[in-house]
């Protein structure tokens, strides 16, 4: 699921300007991808246009708590994944709102197997959703300059 998210996020990085459900289907189904999975995407895609909307206090922007797991988002979120999460803050990549969304985003995912290349890619589809217009030049090199090549099996 989450190539279709790439796809729609590198085609519409504006979702309020993406073309009505019907005619994404179609797009994607065109594109070569499946039914179901499109389905799940485009629900996924649509929900990142509700995050401000969501019932998180506004106070958690500047929370200087510390970030426990749940265990659901332990089963989800390797250690690897968590800590990734926590620079991305440190660096002020991500606010702790902007943290609580990026796992609401992967929670949502309907991937077993959830890598940190995936983390990035989901940080920077709900950060662009939330600002456009914002330069996120260091999280855009991690994704395509660590010198990995990104792999998002």
């Amino acid at each position: 699921m989450l190539e279709i998210l790439i796809y729609l996020f590198e085609n519409y990085p504006h979702v309020e300007l993406a073309p009505d459900r019907d005619a994404l289907a179609l797009k994607l189904t065109a594109a070569g991808f499946n039914g179901d999975e499109i389905d799940h995407a485009l629900d996924w895609f649509s929900d990142l246009s509700t995050l401000n909307s969501a019932e998180y206090p506004a106070s958690l922007v500047h929370s200087p708590a510390t970030r426990f797991y749940a265990e659901l988002e332990q089963d989800r979120l390797d250690t690897e994944s968590q800590g990734l999460l926590i620079f991305l803050e440190q660096v002020g990549i991500l606010n702790p709102l902007q943290r609580e969304w990026v796992i609401d985003r992967v929670l949502a995912l309907d991937e077993d197997e959830i890598t940190p290349d995936k983390i990035k890619w989901i940080a920077l589809m709900v950060l662009w959703s939330q600002n456009p217009n914002q330069d996120y030049l260091l999280l855009e090199d991690m994704l395509f300059n660590d010198g990995n090549n990104l792999s998002i099996h």
